[in-house]
């Protein structure tokens, strides 16, 4: 009887590796092609760090939006908030709006970020990443994405703090580009 249980079970784990596989090969094959230059800007909705509600992409249609992903534990974006925040302050008057997107982080360290770096800018929380990861494909923080009026993507990604000079260089270009379309 021994004998049966025991090929039972190793059957059963045989089973539910072939079951894990088909998954990760249908994940791997059937992932969200990453955001392009002149296409539209996945969309979401998620919490806003305040705990006050949602805010959603779509509701920013009609600005220019500086979309930056970011986490409290990641040391470039610590360096790059400053320079985001004069952004933000500089031009949200022509219609611009730098939207922060804390991702894959703990809410209480967002916060803190938020509080030390003085950020005034929106910023929305992607605790799990799942927005990230999944419909902007980013391995690595932080991350730029600068999209015109009508949430089409300008540019390309910014791999990296928009404070270093090649990046600020980008954003510059970028920005100019949306606040013109």
């Amino acid at each position: 009887m021994g004998g049966w249980l025991k090929l039972g079970a190793q059957a059963l784990a045989v089973a539910a590796v072939g079951v894990l596989g088909t998954v990760l090969v249908w994940n791997l094959t059937h992932q969200p092609p990453p955001p392009k230059v002149g296409g539209p800007a996945p969309a979401f909705s998620l919490r806003r760090l305040t705990g006050d509600g949602n805010l959603s992409l779509r509701a920013l249609r009609g600005k220019a939006v500086v979309l930056n992903f970011f986490a409290s534990w990641c040391s470039p974006c610590k360096r790059e908030a400053p320079a985001l925040e004069k952004l933000w302050r500089q031009d949200r008057s022509r219609g611009l709006v730098v939207l922060g997107v804390d991702a894959n982080d703990a809410r209480g360290d967002a916060l803190t970020f938020v509080h030390k770096h003085h950020v005034t800018y929106p910023v929305v929380f992607d605790h799990d990443g799942v927005v990230a990861y999944s419909r902007y494909d980013i391995a690595n923080l932080p991350v730029t994405y600068v999209l015109n009026a009508k949430g089409r993507i300008v540019g390309g990604q910014i791999l990296g703090p928009v404070s270093e000079h090649v990046h600020s260089q980008a954003l510059f270009r970028y920005v100019h580009a949306a606040l013109k379309s």
